[in-house]
């Protein structure tokens, strides 16, 4: 019942909001001047650090090649772009305290992210606590209500031209020390804004939600606001619908650059603004219909459901077919007066395309950051040897002597080609990586970042642990050393969602298991889906297509 009332109370919403025709039941094109002067603003929110995404996934999201790509493509479609942030851009986690040598690579990006956003993209950018570490906070900062001094520059609030747009633009922000009420600072900077012409004002608002829209409610005179904090993980999991409070409209982009907000705001005289759905919304809705469509079929055939309820679902679902029924005829619904905007959550998937100066870029801080890396390790030495009497690792070169069909199997196996995939991208000497693709990744006898010669790719005792003992032993050691059967949460250390989104415990030892190695035990598991299939099919669903001037 809850969720039939949430989705009913959606499509009111977006009627009261613009979703539906004008007032004289016409949906209105584009073109001529009732379209008023427009601006396309683009906004990201907690990018923490990230420049792309792991490719281990098989839809990986983000990449900040394909966003300044997104980017420039619009500003040479002729239409005035602002880019904004929201905060947290510039690393993972908190780089306040000591800096471990993985940090400095995070440091290195954020160098990287504060000039291109800084310099390139010439964005207006807020702040979060990730954004603070060692290093003076670049670029100048939008935070109405946090005092100036320090390694912090602050940007006033300023009216930026946009074309024949004068946008108003302020920052607010919580979880950063010094911060106050960000009530008074917003009211404050939007009176300052209004007062220097502002026809449009937007909030870059580094809060939780709920904070968001208490401030939209109390500070009267804000257009758009982008909430920053808690930007959701989970590109699902962001809203395809503004959010609006009062005459306010609230937006939020996935972290880490996975999903994009673009607003196409179009000013026409004074007033709120007016949601104009736009084609972007089609999809969204189609699939909305789809879910509730399914629902009510599910409800019709279940003999105990209240009769009400069933004639409620139907209702929606008329009402959502009427919606797209005039939305499929014009998707752009422009009202008889007002400004008014579009808004879309752009997906950064593998099939758009790169920006080849920024995905040059890249690769060369890959390489500084590698060689960085490197440097550091070598001085840091080898891991510590294992205490005496304890197991050490060996290398997958002293399980051949008795395990060759064992071994003969592993080298048909993903794990076998582990350290390849990261040469082929660059990618060997960065701490986000290489621990899932060497074996005895900084236990006592294992590998690092620069001692792991023999331990390249996930060999045999990243599952079955350490050897030496049972090796020094012939294989005949009094109590086993060895793990026999792994059990799942040693797969679970690098299977996790983020890095391997299909993984599935008895699918993924269908792969792993086989003649000269656990035959019995794979006969046992019996037909069913292999880890394979489950990527191959999530490979086709996401689409393999790479974007122009793309690498992966």
């Amino acid at each position: 019942m809850r969720a039939a009332s949430a989705r009913l109370g959606w499509l009111m919403a977006l009627a009261v909001t613009g979703g539906c025709p004008s007032s004289n039941g016409k949906p209105k094109s584009a073109g001529g001047e009732e379209a008023g002067d427009r601006i396309i603003l683009f906004a990201t929110a907690e990018v923490k650090g990230q420049l792309e995404p792991c490719g281990c996934n098989s839809d990986p999201m983000g990449d900040v090649a394909r966003i300044v790509k997104l980017v420039e493509d619009a500003r040479g479609g002729g239409r005035p772009v602002v880019v904004l942030d929201a905060g947290s851009l510039l690393y993972p986690h908190d780089m306040t305290g000591d800096v471990s040598p993985e940090d400095q690579q995070f440091a290195l990006r954020g160098k990287f992210l504060a000039a291109l956003y800084g310099d390139q993209l010439k964005a207006q950018v807020g702040l979060g606590p990730f954004d603070l570490g060692k290093d003076p906070v670049a670029p100048p900062r939008q935070a109405a209500n946090l005092a100036g001094g320090g390694p912090i520059a602050l940007a006033e609030p300023h009216v930026v031209q946009a074309g024949k747009v004068k946008l108003g633009v302020f920052g607010v922000t919580s979880a950063v020390k010094g911060a106050s009420d960000p009530t008074p600072a917003a009211r404050a900077a939007v009176d300052a804004l209004r007062k220097q012409g502002a026809q449009v004002v937007v909030g870059l608002a580094y809060l939780q939600k709920k904070d968001a829209r208490d401030l939209a409610r109390k500070v009267s005179g804000i257009d758009f606001l982008i909430v920053g904090q808690n930007a959701p993980a989970e590109p699902a999991r962001v809203s395809d619908v503004a959010d609006q409070v009062g005459s306010t409209w609230l937006v939020q982009p996935a972290n880490r650059g996975q999903v994009v907000s673009r607003l196409e705001i179009a000013v026409r005289g004074g007033g709120p603004f007016a949601d104009a759905v736009g084609p972007a919304r089609l999809p969204i809705m189609e699939a909305k219909l789809k879910d509730a469509k399914e629902e009510l079929a599910r409800f019709e055939k279940d003999p105990s459901a209240d009769k009400g309820f069933v004639a409620s679902k139907k209702q929606e679902v008329a009402a959502l077919e009427k919606e797209l029924g005039a939305l499929h005829g014009s998707p752009l619904v422009i009202p008889d007066k007002g400004s008014w905007f579009t808004f879309e959550q752009v997906r950064i998937r593998r099939k758009l395309a790169c920006d080849p100066a920024t995905q040059s870029k890249k690769k060369e801080l890959d390489k500084a950051i590698g060689e960085l890396n490197l440097a550091e390790a070598k001085k840091k030495g080898p891991p510590a040897k294992a205490p005496r009497g304890t197991a050490s690792y060996v290398g997958m070169e002293e399980c051949t002597f008795c395990h060759k069909e064992a071994v003969a199997f592993w080298k048909t196996t993903v794990h076998s080609h582990a350290w390849e995939t990261l040469v082929g991208v660059g990618k060997d000497a960065d701490y986000d990586c290489v621990k899932c693709h060497l074996t005895g990744w900084e236990q006592p006898g294992g590998s690092n970042l620069a001692f792991n010669e023999s331990l390249r790719d996930v060999q045999c005792e990243v599952c079955h642990g350490p050897g030496s003992l049972h090796v020094a032993a012939d294989g005949k050691e009094k109590k086993p050393s060895l793990v026999r059967a792994p059990p799942e949460d040693v797969c679970l250390r690098c299977h996790t969602h983020e890095h391997s989104d299909t993984f599935d415990y008895q699918a993924y030892l269908r792969d792993v298991t086989g003649k000269g190695h656990g035959e019995a035990f794979r006969s046992k598991l019996g037909d069913g889906k292999s880890g394979h299939e489950l990527r191959s099919a999530a490979l086709e669903k996401a689409g393999r297509e790479i974007g122009a001037g793309c690498q992966k």
